[in-house]
């Protein structure tokens, strides 16, 4: 992953001091915040450690995620609905969502 792949942001700002317990570990306590699984952990030459916060996704779900193009037809759909660019669809398909029956 290139560094700009990685970075989503290089505006950092400190948010606490932690310290590595016995077994070398760090509690990040409150400084987390939504539905964060795990992390990608990063270390540079320096010795600087990143953390990638990482969501679970559901495996019927993964596929998309592992299918580029699918990913970018999905992008380029929401950028095209984000910009009013619809079309109207041919047949009604809410007779197809369950509870419409």
């Amino acid at each position: 992953m290139t560094k700009q792949e990685l970075l989503k942001d290089t505006e950092f700002q400190e948010v606490t001091e932690a310290r590595v317990d016995a077994k070398h570990r760090v509690a990040l306590g409150k400084s987390l915040s939504g539905p964060i699984a795990s992390f990608r952990v990063y270390r540079n030459a320096h010795g600087q450690i990143m953390l990638d916060p990482l969501i679970l996704i559901p495996a019927h779900e993964a596929w998309l995620f592992n299918n580029r193009r699918a990913t970018d037809l999905v992008r380029k759909g929401l950028d095209d609905a984000r910009r009013g660019r619809l079309v109207k669809a041919k047949e009604d398909y809410s007779k197809y969502v369950r509870g419409n029956e």
